[in-house]
């Protein structure tokens, strides 16, 4: 059970790691921006320092090499606001900051591009975009948002999102009753029960993730689907050791079991009630749960 536990992976991220096709590597030419632009040009003093050299570091974030690290890098720098909104990018001055590739530095600026923050024109070059344009669903930028500046904000919005997704995705889920989702689902309660006694919280926490991705992938609505990985998300940052929550406790565990046990009778109802008691277990869902409103 414990090298089960211990090799299961969280839910699949966005999909923003192939290379930029032939027709692509021109978007972001070099000095791009007219030099009436380059007043203000960030000095990159908010980047981080290891990544100076990135070019001398080991594949990393996210087994994406030199791309997935200096997206993770710009993508930091953008939503804690060391980049602010409407700031030029100089492709040029990126790769010599961070020592890499004209190419790498591209294909990071385009899948910046895809998430929100950042736009290429001519004429007019890459320039950072205010908040209102950010895919704020998107996985790494609710990841960035919840251990930056904007923490609070993105833990209460999940929170908020969690409680309106997940008890209808639950009820949804009981008139599904396929045995292998079902089993599964036991597995990873039973995983979160031998996590919690030997006080594996990353365990616990892994197990815990993919019980309310596969919730909701079998809920049979498949925009709800496509939600599951910022459900798998808002758990890696509103729980377990990593965000210094609580630690996994026997409450949290309980209703899990009921989850399973309204599912395995197709009981929808039930199974929504335990999925609201379980939401009101984890640290800081009681500021945010809706009042009953008087009629």
């Amino acid at each position: 059970m414990s090298t089960l536990a211990h090799t299961m992976m969280t839910a699949a991220r966005s999909a923003d790691s192939g290379l930029t096709s032939p027709g692509e590597l021109d978007r972001y030419p070099y000095a791009e921006a007219p030099a009436v632009d380059r007043v203000g040009i960030p000095a990159w003093e908010g980047a981080d320092p290891d990544l100076g050299r990135v070019g001398r570091r080991a594949a990393g974030s996210r087994g994406r090499g030199l791309h997935g690290q200096l997206v993770q890098q710009l993508g930091q720098m953008i939503v804690s606001g060391d980049l602010g909104a409407d700031r030029p990018l100089v492709p040029e001055e990126i790769g010599q900051r961070f020592e890499v590739s004209r190419t790498v530095v591209r294909e990071s600026l385009r899948v910046l591009e895809a998430k929100g923050l950042v736009s290429a024109r001519p004429n007019v070059g890459t320039r950072v975009r205010p908040v209102s344009d950010w895919n704020l669903l998107d996985p790494d930028i609710i990841e960035w948002r919840a251990f930056g500046p904007q923490r609070d904000d993105q833990r209460r919005e999940l929170s908020e999102l969690r409680w309106t997704i997940e008890p209808l995705a639950a009820r949804l889920a009981a008139g599904h009753g396929r045995e292998d989702v079902q089993q599964r689902l036991a597995d990873m309660v039973e995983i979160m029960g031998h996590a919690m006694a030997q006080g594996d919280a990353l365990t616990f926490s892994r197990a815990d993730s993919e019980f309310h991705s596969l919730l909701i992938q079998v809920a049979g609505n498949r925009m709800l689907e496509h939600l599951s990985g910022i459900v798998s998300a808002a758990l890696q940052v509103s729980g377990g050791p990593v965000a210094g929550c609580d630690r996994p406790n026997e409450a949290s565990l309980a209703h899990h079991g009921r989850i399973c046990e309204a599912l395995a009778t197709g009981d929808g109802a039930a199974a929504e009630a335990a999925m609201r008691q379980l939401l009101m277990v984890h640290p800081g869902v009681e500021r945010v749960v809706p009042a009953p409103r008087e009629h």
